[in-house]
């Protein structure tokens, strides 16, 4: 089978997946995704997008849809734990455009999912299979294949598994990873806006630092909702799950010597909830001849760049690249993918890995010492010079 002949398999309804067979279906390729849930919905939380990621989606054709959702922040700025001591950190808005081209974004993932999905079924109404649980995946020199649950199988030219941390595909293709427990746990949730008073409702991107834990508030849904996510260090809960629910008494004592204004948000939560934050090394290989991985499904990322969603973005845009510019030669497609976003994913990974040191850094304990912290890590300049690498990447102009 070519691409040409028969459909791309997509594994996974969620934004990798969804980019990917937006991006394929653009170039003229068929292509069917298959999502293991009964109806179509992202976690409940807040994504960053960064210019590199916007550049995608723009050239995907999505600019207006995003601008009706979307929040610009002018800026970023840095809060002590304890003493709420605020420095302005990095401009974002119109210099992010400035420098880069394409703005740093700010979304629901709810939002990004529905745009993703309005645009996939606009150019193919019956793109999306719900209810689909991937269980196998083979293939033969002509095809490839996938099992279901139901006891269905579909083959195609070739198949992306984007079906995430826990990839079904993955497991089939390499066995059961081994992550390491970090030693973190995460907590998210999401704040109306209108619950918090004047000082904390801003449309600003907000990082507090602190010795043991770290905290992220950012405005989300065109500023009517705010994104809090909030990291600490414990050794006691190991489930990699979005979707466990916490309690607010559990997440207020994380934080319990924090600042009042970290604790307004928690107390207007409605439902928090918490996972563990498990790492896993880049992988050196993740195509078999006609499948590929993309996204978290081969390249997890901790959230320590904001880069996670991204990636799978950006895979996204080069796998479809690569597909429709070998359409017979699938393998050949796929084989270059990898070869393309190896070394890339593989930096985010390993640079996110490193982050949780700075975040985490004892020098964060006082007000004395953050000064100096920020002035040497944090400062405008020394992070636009370790960021540039990442910003500037242009997905759309990778020469396949």
């Amino acid at each position: 089978m070519s691409a040409t002949e028969s459909p791309i398999i997509v594994i996974g309804g969620g934004i990798g997946g969804l980019t990917t067979a937006l991006a394929l279906l653009q170039r003229g390729l068929d292509v069917v995704v298959y999502e293991r849930a009964p109806v179509l919905r992202e976690v409940g939380a807040g994504v960053q997008i960064g210019s590199n990621g916007t550049r995608v989606l723009y050239a995907l054709g999505l600019e207006e849809a995003l601008r009706a959702v979307q929040v610009l922040p002018p800026r970023r700025q840095l809060r002590h734990w304890r003493s709420g001591e605020t420095w302005d950190w990095l401009t974002l808005g119109a210099a992010s455009v400035e420098r880069f081209g394409t703005p740093h974004i700010l979304m629901h993932r709810n939002d990004l999912h529905g745009i993703l999905v309005g645009a996939v079924r606009k150019l193919k109404a019956d793109a999306i299979k719900l209810g689909m649980q991937c269980t196998a995946v083979t293939q033969s020199a002509g095809a490839a294949t996938a099992q279901f649950a139901n006891g269905e199988q579909v083959s195609g030219a070739a198949i992306v598994a984007a079906d995430g941390i826990h990839s079904q595909v993955r497991q089939c293709l390499f066995g059961a990873s081994k992550p390491e427990f970090t030693g973190c746990v995460a907590w998210r949730g999401l704040v109306p806006m209108d619950r918090l008073p004047p000082h904390l409702a801003q449309l600003l991107t907000t990082n507090w630092l602190g010795p043991h834990g770290h905290v992220l508030h950012y405005p989300v849904r065109r500023g009517e909702l705010m994104n809090f996510i909030s990291i600490v260090e414990r050794d006691d809960w190991h489930v990699e799950s979005w979707i466990v629910e916490g309690k607010r008494d559990e997440l207020a004592a994380d934080f319990r010597d924090w600042h009042a204004d970290v604790h307004t948000f928690i107390d207007n939560i409605d439902t928090p909830y918490k996972w563990a934050l498990l790492a896993r090394g880049p992988m050196q290989h993740w195509s078999e001849r006609r499948i590929t991985l993309l996204g978290d499904a081969c390249h997890p990322t901790l959230p320590f760049l904001g880069q996670g969603a991204v990636m799978a973005v950006e895979d996204a845009y080069v796998v479809a690249a690569c597909l429709a510019s070998f359409p017979d030669e699938p393998e050949r497609a796929l084989a270059r993918y990898e070869e393309i976003r190896k070394e890339r994913t593989a930096s985010v990974v390993r640079k996110s890995h490193e982050n949780r040191r700075h975040v985490f850094s004892p020098d964060l304990a006082d007000s004395g010492a953050l000064a100096g912290e920020v002035a040497r890590y944090w400062q405008q300049q020394h992070m636009r010079e370790r960021l540039d690498w990442l910003y500037r990447y242009d997905a759309t102009a990778i020469a396949v």
